[in-house]
This record gives structure tokens, sequence and C-alpha cells, in this order.
């Protein structure tokens, strides 16, 4: 009898917005957004900066914690990802800035955006439009308008790709393999996609593994840690389930000890994912061996491997991984992935504070 998953039928009729198209599409998104990004006008800059920050939230800001995972491999200096109203106050002329909001109108942003001007911060503005397009055009920075219209979640590619476009031509990273990291996510749509049957489908294998269940996601390593976040924030708003993340080495000094008394907690109906590519270090490996065999008998563990060679391909590869598990775990637990009523809600009435 063939699994619920492979009626295209049953995974899309919760789905008025498309969501499963826009998981499909997004290999063509990364590259248009390659376009986009080199077509842009970005003059150099005057001095080489000595800190690199992308201010952002949500959606927009989960590319960002992509390019500090390629600057802690890469970088020619540090970059990090602010997720607030205002920056940090050792910001100053020497901190390039990417303000990015795939609206335009995310009032963290803009209201960064104002604190980098005043500090003085060379900025770059990442955005389909809104009030930060019209700030940015307005103010004479450069501007890298990418297509709007969809869920920002589902923008990943607009909003990473131009960035780690600009550090490359600013000098910041070196030259991306771009082509090889879109090939392994075209090979993940051949491997994931709607049309592969359940029983040659890891990521509908797992979404089903997963249903009624919590699950823990455990990086193996820190982009493998950055990948767990983004996992969690897609199982989160597309699935609406509950989910956790943690990255070795660090879990292993304060989280594996949760797990001793965890029966007292129904860790019966828990599921552990490692998401990790095969090429981490002995230790790395063997952390994640000794743990798995102490709390195995507490919770289920399945695992999710990378595709591709590079790093942006590996961190790539495994994201979309779980964009489809997410998007097969709604179809299961009879929810419409793109609905977002209570963060709609929340914003509506944060609305009415001044």
């Amino acid at each position: 009898m063939a699994h619920p998953l492979d009626d295209l039928s049953f995974v899309k009729r919760l789905d008025p917005k498309d969501m499963l198209g826009l998981t499909e599409r997004f290999p063509a998104q990364c590259r248009e957004a390659l376009a986009i990004a080199r077509a842009a006008d970005l003059p150099p800059l005057s001095n080489p900066p000595t800190l690199a920050m992308l201010t952002g939230l949500g959606g927009s800001a989960a590319g960002g914690d992509f390019v500090r995972a390629l600057f802690e491999a890469q970088g020619s200096c540090p970059f990090q990802v602010n997720r607030d109203y205002s920056l940090p106050s050792f910001a100053g002329p020497g901190t390039l800035l990417f303000a990015v909001s795939y609206s335009g109108n995310t009032e963290e942003t803009l209201a960064a955006y104002a604190d980098a001007k005043k500090k003085g911060c060379p900025i770059i503005a990442v955005t389909s439009g809104g009030k930060l397009a019209e700030l940015a055009a307005a103010d004479g920075y450069p501007l890298i308008r990418v297509p709007g219209g969809q869920p920002p979640r589902t923008a990943l590619g607009y909003l990473l790709i131009p960035v780690v476009a600009a550090c490359e031509a600013l000098g910041l990273l070196p030259a991306q393999p771009f082509e090889e990291a879109f090939a392994a996510l075209d090979e993940g749509v051949r491997a994931w996609g709607a049309e592969v049957p359940y029983d040659q489908n890891p990521t509908k294998q797992l979404a089903q593994s997963l249903f009624g269940k919590v699950s823990v996601l455990y990086g193996l390593g820190g982009w493998q840690g950055v990948v767990a976040g983004r996992w969690k924030a897609q199982i989160n708003e597309n699935s609406k389930n509950h989910t956790f993340a943690h990255a070795f080495p660090e879990l292993n000094h304060n989280e594996i000890l949760g797990w001793v008394a965890c029966g007292k907690q129904n860790a019966k109906h828990w599921a552990i994912v490692l998401l990790h590519d095969g090429t981490e270090s002995a230790k790395l490996k063997a952390r994640a061996r000794i743990t798995f065999e102490m709390i195995g008998d507490r919770a289920q563990v399945f695992e999710a491997r990378a595709l591709g060679q590079s790093l942006l391909a590996r961190m790539l590869s495994l994201t979309f991984f779980g964009d489809w598990t997410s998007i097969y775990l709604a179809a299961l637990n009879e929810v419409d992935p793109e609905n977002i009523d209570w963060l709609n809600h929340l914003k509506g009435e944060l609305a009415n504070i001044p």
C-alpha cells in the first residue's frame, strides 16, 4: 500500500500558497539571486572593514548565520549577526553592515539601520522593497533588490546568496563554488522531491519518524549547529511543532545530562536527529557515538547527511533536507505550512505600542 506522502493531493491539500512548489524551486532561486547580486552596483570599500555584520530578524537573518559559518572557516575578518533594534556599542566606521529585511519593513531592522547610519557604518541593504529600499536609495547606500511576494523563510536564497556574493566581490571571502553548491541542491530535488516514493525518499521517511514526537536536532559541529537552528525554525513555522536544537561538542558539557531523568518527561515520544556530512573529525564522531550509546535507549536516533564537497554546498544541501522534511511533516500534521496567524496577531498587538 502506498504511503500517504506519495499522494501529491494529500501533501498539497492544506498548502494553498504552494510551499511545496517554493521548496522545489529553491535551486533556481539561488541561481537567480546570484545573478542579481553580480549585477548590483557595489563600489569598493574605502578601507577594509575590521568587522562585518548582518542585522535582521527571522527568515531575513537566517542567512546571516550561514555567512558567519563561512567567515569562521574562510573569512578575512570577524562576522556577526545582530537580531535587535540597535547595534552593539563597538559597531562604527570599521563595521560593514548588511541590513537585510525581505519585506523592507521589519521594525527592528529599520531601527538598526538608523543606528548604523548614526554610527557611521558603511551599509549594504538587501531587500525586496519597502522602507529599507527607500532609505538606502535616499541615503546613497548600495542596494541589492530581490524579488518579493513569498514567505521570508522560503526566500533564503534571495537573502543569503547576495550577501555571500557581495563579500566575495569585496574580498572578504574567497571565490565561492556557487555552481557546485547549486548542483547539490539539484541533486536534492531528485532525491527528496515529491515525486520520489516514500521507500526511496529519506526526507519523507524522516517526517514520518518525527510525526507525533518532539524532535531534538543535534549538529555534529559548528556549521552543522547553524543548520540545526534553521531546521528548528522550519519545523516550528512549517510543521507547527516544537523542536529543539543544539550542537556538539557544547551539548556534551550540559545537555547530555538532561537525558538522565528524561523518562519522567515522556521521552519515549522524543526523537533525535543527527545532522552531519560524514567528514567530521574523529573526536566529533566519537562524541556522537558515545553519546548515542548512552542515550539510545531513551529516544530513537535518526540522521540527515549533507550532499556536496564545498562548505557552501554542504550547508545548503543539509538545510534543503530539513526544508523538505518540514513540508512533509506539515502534511502529516494536517496544517497549512504557510500560515502564521499567531505571528500576525503578535505583530498587530505590538503595533499598538508606541
